[in-house]
């Protein structure tokens, strides 16, 4: 007997988590029944994602485009929307499995939204359980949502640990790529150009993850999001920079066992390893040729040249709104970049003085979650404002 297709949702779909997730639905369409597709601004690539996927929704964040996308799919009988609040509906049609990959606090709602369905959310956004991790969590657990990390490290974890009680775990390792700028000095990466800093050396990604990823902020916001995931202390996990991208993430059991997940960079593999989660599904991924990779290097972070990773685990470590505050900093400073505002060293400078200025704030609930959101985004947005007049004791904006 052929069992009923999974029924799915993709917020985030024209995003480069969303492609990826397209191109393993397309691979097998009669395994999965799409329920809704939601999009940041691609109306072409939604309609198109729609049609192919024969979804029963398409959903537009931004709202001015809804009328393109209701020319794109008029005589195709799949219903259309635009808008936060259609966007936020979209998520809450229950699905058997949904990708929460709208990044940035923009998914904060959405996700909350999709856990209220009971069944299973893949989390490739970070900033939901960076920014809102108790209130995420307790979502999840009062729904009895399933949680299934979709970042290459958390789920070489998730992968790893193959039931294992937390106890039993010593600490895990997350590894890193290092970025463009591994080797670089000090000096390099203070002229770095937003065009050099999106020189991913192994990883094909949007460019706000890009950039974290040449900053270490993404590695800092992966030790947040790892200590909510497993429930984990700070102090139990560890870093590691590997060039090579084969090895995601190690966990080291009480007893001296160090198992690692391996594969190559395709975020296809993860993101495979959710949808058919508790099975198995084959991908076009490609397959990871140790001989070929020849060796396996790994070295310890440096948190001079990288201060957004030393930053994290002090928003960690402080608790409350501090994790909130990092993540919201980290946003308008990377924009900032991209739009050469600041230079690249000044991203780690604004990320220290927001949190400087508003410390560790008590959160409860999303309003507050969402209230110093936006306030680690103002003073962010003051610091870069005035960095290039004046120094601020301490930090300064001499990068810039």
């Amino acid at each position: 007997m052929t069992s009923a297709p999974r029924t799915v949702t993709v917020l985030g779909s024209t995003g480069s988590i969303g492609c990826s997730t397209i191109d393993l639905l397309l691979a097998e369409p009669d395994r999965f029944q799409v329920r809704a597709l939601v999009g940041g601004r691609n109306v072409k690539l939604l309609a198109e994602q729609a049609k192919a996927l024969r979804a029963e929704l398409a959903v537009i964040n931004d709202e001015s485009l809804a009328g393109e996308l209701a020319a794109l799919l008029s005589g195709t009988g799949i219903r259309y929307a635009a808008g936060r609040n259609a966007v936020l509906e979209a998520a809450s049609i229950p699905a058997d499995w949904t990708m929460a990959a709208i990044t940035g606090a923009a998914g904060l709602e959405p996700t909350l939204a999709s856990t209220r369905n009971g069944r299973s959310i893949a989390l490739a956004n970070k900033e939901a359980l960076v920014c809102a991790g108790d209130v995420m969590l307790r979502a999840v657990r009062d729904a009895g949502a399933t949680l299934l990390p979709v970042d290459s490290e958390h789920n070489a974890i998730f992968q790893s640990l193959a039931g294992s009680p937390i106890k039993a775990v010593e600490k895990i390792i997350l590894t890193a790529s290092g970025g463009p700028f591994r080797c670089a000095s000090l000096e390099t990466m203070q002229t770095a150009t937003p065009e050099m800093a999106l020189k991913h050396p192994t990883w094909s990604m949007g460019a706000k993850i890009t950039i974290d990823s040449a900053s270490m902020a993404n590695k800092g916001l992966e030790v947040i999001e790892a200590a909510r995931l497993f429930d984990l202390a700070e102090d139990q996990i560890d870093v590691l920079v590997h060039p090579q991208s084969a090895v995601h993430g190690l966990v080291q059991f009480r007893d001296g066992s160090l198992l690692a997940q391996l594969g190559a960079p395709d975020m296809r593999v993860p993101i495979a390893n959710t949808l058919a989660w508790p099975d198995r599904m084959q991908t076009n991924a490609p397959r990871l040729d140790l001989a070929a990779v020849a060796r396996l290097d790994f070295e310890a972070p440096d948190e001079v040249r990288f201060p957004a990773l030393r930053l994290a685990r002090e928003a960690l470590r402080a608790g409350g709104g501090a994790p909130t505050i990092f993540s919201a900093a980290n946003e308008v400073a990377v924009e900032a970049f991209l739009n050469r505002r600041i230079g690249f060293l000044g991203i780690g400078d604004t990320i220290a003085y927001a949190m400087e200025k508003l410390g560790a704030p008590k959160v409860d609930d999303l309003k507050a979650v969402l209230h110093w959101d936006a306030q680690g985004r103002r003073e962010a947005e003051t610091f870069i404002a005035r960095g290039q007049r004046n120094s601020v004791e301490g930090v300064g904006l001499a990068h810039a």
